[in-house]
């Protein structure tokens, strides 16, 4: 590590403030993101800005048909939530196969999102359920949020303050893990909203990042089964290749999960 300056702000403006003192502000929430990176010294923040204790930074709640978490809230939080697992409970099942017990105790939501990896998880589950990301300064559909690999439509010292879940008729998320990192080597969630529309997504799979796949919906949305997606073929074209598997397999892996996906919603 080196030398930084520590900040706990104490409200969300007081974040921002902060922020634009430093030379190279960091927003610092649960720390599973960042502070790996720092100490490989790939980050070098002049400060960090602790928002984790800001009052009403954190907490989960449900009215009418959203479900509301708030940025600094934990995945185990958010997991044990009563509220989740009643308005989503695709969500609890998404969190309980996240890492492991010490990133899921830490990690939060917020920070997930923000620094937008391309194997996580969140990701997915907020561009198929059609999320809103808000800030303090404003209101991003998921949509418009991710913009490719570690990329958002976040300006600099923006800071995400909650995110919205339209609660759906139906969802699931199933993934292929990595076996060290636990992070998707593939991942697919699914979800049928109330109105009959179908968005399905997919992490660990294009090198973009996070993607929509619409061929999968159209077949779901005609005929929400684990059979109607048998003739679908998804490309290998653009998808991630390594040493764990080809862009073929993870072509395949999509429609694969998504099937069980499917299934696992009922």
């Amino acid at each position: 590590m080196y030398e930084t300056n520590y900040h706990r702000a104490s409200s969300v403006d007081d974040a921002a403030a902060l922020f634009k003192k430093g030379s190279d502000s960091k927003f610092l929430a649960g720390g599973h993101t960042l502070l790996p990176v720092m100490k490989q010294r790939l980050a070098q923040p002049s400060d960090l800005i602790d928002v984790a204790k800001i009052p009403g930074m954190s907490g989960v709640s449900a009215s009418g048909d959203t479900l509301v978490i708030k940025a600094a809230t934990t995945y185990y939080d958010i997991m044990s939530s009563k509220d989740t697992a009643k308005a989503i409970p695709a969500l609890v099942h998404l969190t309980s196969i996240l890492g492991d017990p010490a990133v899921r105790y830490r990690g939060t939501i917020g920070g997930s999102i923000a620094n937008n990896d391309p194997a996580a998880d969140y990701p997915a589950a907020l561009l198929a359920l059609d999320a809103t990301v808000k800030t303090n300064k404003r209101s991003i559909k998921a949509d418009d949020f991710f913009k490719g690999l570690f990329s958002t439509a976040l300006a600099d010292g923006e800071l995400i303050t909650e995110v919205s879940f339209p609660i759906p008729a139906k969802a699931a998320y199933e993934k292929m893990r990595h076996p060290a990192s636990r992070f998707a080597l593939t991942g697919v969630f699914v979800a049928k909203t109330k109105s009959g529309d179908v968005r399905v997504a997919a992490t660990g799979a294009s090198q973009k990042g996070v993607m929509r796949v619409p061929d999968i919906e159209k077949a779901l949305k005609a005929n929400w089964s684990a059979g109607a997606i048998d003739g679908v073929k998804i490309s290998p074209k653009g998808m991630m290749e390594d040493i764990h598997g080809t862009s073929a397999y993870r072509a395949n892996l999509v429609k694969v999960l998504a099937q069980r996906a499917v299934t696992a919603a009922g």
